[in-house]
């Protein structure tokens, strides 16, 4: 077994090792922030990326006197995120002050829901890498109020470890935020990592195929808290849990869930006490490091907010809420497997790489589906790559891709021309049919000018034209590509074969 040399140590221990000793118990916490206009319970901007401190009121930032309104929107994509998570939905909720004092929270106290939440005891059935089907229990999914942003200078990775000074950025307090809650996961063992990547990344389709929020992971709208504690293999008493804080990635939930793993070992089998605190996920190396010692629920004395009032939900209203409910993504899923005639590993690379709701819209938009899987999982794919983000983070959208594939029907770009025309969207030109005129890229249609460009290529190869004229017709590639060469790539293919076959008769 690995040594610890420390008495609170980062090492860690072989993952199979931590299997034969230990059994992972895990508890996810996401949170989720909705697209409303405006704040939970103020009428502030609620949009994203505007300047430093420019969306607040006197709500959110905890000036005296000032009142709460709960937004209406904010309760009813609660209720509809609750009934998509199969939850029982409260008649009757409360909201509560959960307090505790740090520079984010100006009022030093966040509203939020505690023994009385809007939706509980629901579920999600997921579906592992290899078609293992696994049901995830939801304890609760409740509201509450974001937080302020901090940005921390002088520190590693922006972190509040060795920063110098820290900036708060109010225009986050106050969004509306749906925190979902998992019962313990038992029983995953070896693929305890996988479970909780896989969990999130279905909850996070789920929630987006709703439409109450963007669930942008790299810009903060859904942040994943992963909850572990290992005990003894054979034993049913849980261990002490650490909680992984803000991860933003789906690896990075399985690397943080993997990494506690093999900590925790590495200390209990060398006698090292687990701390019940929260640890902050590493992205460069991939771990997991210390925090602050986590509270209890005591600690935050929770209590009824006086300012607020009840929630009430009537079934009638909820009805006409889950009316609204769209086509569920695996449902979905199942219809477009059977549509295009994908086999079940093709269908879940698709969903993997994030590209299945990207190419479904492009679809949607004109393009054929094997059109459209083309470009997403192998072009975009590798423009995504380069630039270190995901597919949907490319600055291109499903309806201009399809814009790109018609004018390659159209006969006005060729493949490679078509390409350009994407790079040129990718760098932010403009729109398809801008760039296209902007850096000339239509096929040539002049005949007169590609008959030229042939006829020079045909007296610049005699050699070829020999050949072909002896019955060896594979050649002419060579005076396509001279052809090609000379129109900037702009000429039809089709064109100059059926010009050079009527030129060598």
């Amino acid at each position: 077994m690995t040594a610890v040399v420390n008495d609170y140590s980062d090492d860690v221990m072989d993952f199979d090792e931590v299997l034969e000793h230990f059994d992972p118990v895990m508890g996810m916490e996401v949170h989720v922030e909705l697209l409303t206009r405006s704040k939970m319970f103020s009428t502030s901007s609620a949009e994203f990326g505007d300047e430093p401190n420019s969306n607040v009121d006197p709500v959110c930032l905890g000036l005296p006197g000032a009142l709460p309104v709960v937004n209406r929107q904010g309760v009813e994509w609660a209720i509809k995120i609750g009934l998509a998570l199969n939850c029982e939905i409260a008649p009757y909720s409360r909201f509560a002050r959960k307090n505790y004092f740090y520079p984010d929270q100006p009022k030093n106290y966040q509203i939020s829901q505690y023994d009385e939440p809007i939706a509980h005891d629901g579920w999600l059935d997921i579906v592992l890498d290899d078609g293992t089907p696994w049901r995830i229990e939801i304890e609760r999914a409740h509201m509450e109020e974001d937080t302020a942003k901090l940005t921390h200078l002088g520190g590693a990775d922006g972190r509040i470890h060795g920063a110098t000074a820290s900036l708060v950025d109010a225009n986050r307090a106050g969004i509306p935020l749906i925190e979902i809650v998992t019962k313990p996961i038992e029983g995953a063992g070896a693929r305890a990592p996988e479970v909780a990547r896989a969990y999130v990344t279905a909850l996070r389709e789920l929630v987006k195929a709703l439409g109450v929020s963007d669930v942008r992971m790299d810009q903060g709208s859904m942040r994943v808290d992963s909850n572990l504690s290992l005990r003894p293999v054979g034993t049913e008493e849980f261990g002490t849990r650490t909680e992984t804080k803000n991860i933003n990635s789906l690896k990075s939930v399985e690397q943080a869930v993997r990494f506690e793993m093999q900590r925790q070992a590495a200390c209990l089998v060398n006698g090292v006490e687990i701390i019940q605190e929260t640890r902050h996920y590493q992205e460069t190396d991939g771990t997991t490091a210390k925090g602050r010692p986590k509270e209890t629920m005591a600690d935050y004395r929770y209590f009824n907010d006086p300012d607020l009032p009840p929630v009430l939900a009537p079934a009638e209203w909820v009805e006409e809420i889950r009316a609204t409910l769209p086509e569920m993504p695996w449902v979905r899923r199942a219809r477009i497997q059977e549509e295009w005639s994908l086999r079940d590993e093709e269908m879940r690379d698709l969903v993997n790489a994030g590209a299945l709701d990207l190419i479904i819209a492009t679809v949607e938009a004109g393009a054929s589906p094997a059109e459209a899987r083309s470009w997403w999982v192998a072009y975009l794919a590798q423009k995504a790559n380069e630039a270190g983000t995901d597919l949907e983070g490319l600055a291109i959208t499903p309806g201009q891709v399809a814009r790109v594939v018609a004018l390659i029907g159209e006969g006005k770009l060729t493949n490679k021309l078509a390409r350009q025309a994407v790079d040129g969207v990718l760098a932010g030109e403009g729109d398809v049919d801008e760039v296209v005129a902007d850096r000339g890229l239509e096929v040539v249609r002049d005949d007169g000018a590609i008959e030229k460009a042939v006829d020079d290529a045909l007296a610049a190869n005699p050699d070829i034209v020999e050949k072909y004229r002896a019955g060896n017709h594979k050649v002419t590639g060579a005076i396509v590509g001279a052809v090609m060469k000379a129109t900037r790539g702009k000429a039809d293919p089709a064109q100059v074969n059926k010009l050079i076959a009527a030129r060598l008769g």
